[in-house]
């Protein structure tokens, strides 16, 4: 990771969410890709050594992405993002929770809520996700399974992507 670019994890218990400001060293359609194309997303949605692999999305309103983090042992962990609506290039609102490899939500696991804005930022793009629990326990939860870790390492993931494709422009 760049580290003269921002990255903020914020916790707020009182609001129950986690607010993520990450800015990548490229231009806003490339980032929007990053994050909207599964062939792209394949290659940085995931902490290492994990891997990600798409089983199906639908970008559109209405539509979701159903997705496995696969680990080094072939063990996969189901994740389902349901997109509520979609702003090209400025942003997307969804559900996100755990299911199994048939899309079906675990209720045992929290289900939060992503809203996430890509703005510009001088000749870099600054993506903000605000992650929105149900209650605290919700979120300690989420915070006690590694998810600021699990995170961080993913977004350098992205990060070196964007730097392997502009490199190779």
């Amino acid at each position: 990771m760049n580290s003269n670019l921002q990255f903020d994890f914020l916790v707020d218990k009182e609001k129950n969410t986690i607010t993520v400001r990450r800015e990548f060293a490229a231009g806003r359609q490339l980032v929007w890709d990053c994050y909207t194309k599964p062939e792209l997303l394949e290659q940085w949605f995931a902490p290492k050594p994990y891997s990600a692999r798409t089983k199906s999305m639908d970008f559109k309103n209405g539509g979701y992405w159903l997705y496995a983090m696969v680990g080094p042992d072939g063990q996969e962990h189901w994740g389902r993002m349901d997109y509520l609506t979609i702003q090209p290039l400025e942003g997307y609102h969804g559900l996100d929770g755990f299911c199994d490899s048939d899309g079906n939500l675990n209720p045992v696991l929290p289900r939060a809520d992503w809203q996430s804005t890509f703005s510009d930022l001088s000749e870099n793009t600054l993506v903000q996700t605000v992650v929105t629990y149900q209650s605290l326990t919700d979120l300690e939860t989420i915070l006690q399974m590694g998810m600021q870790e699990g995170l961080t390492m993913t977004l350098d993931q992205l990060d070196a992507l964007l730097n392997d494709i502009n490199t190779q422009s």
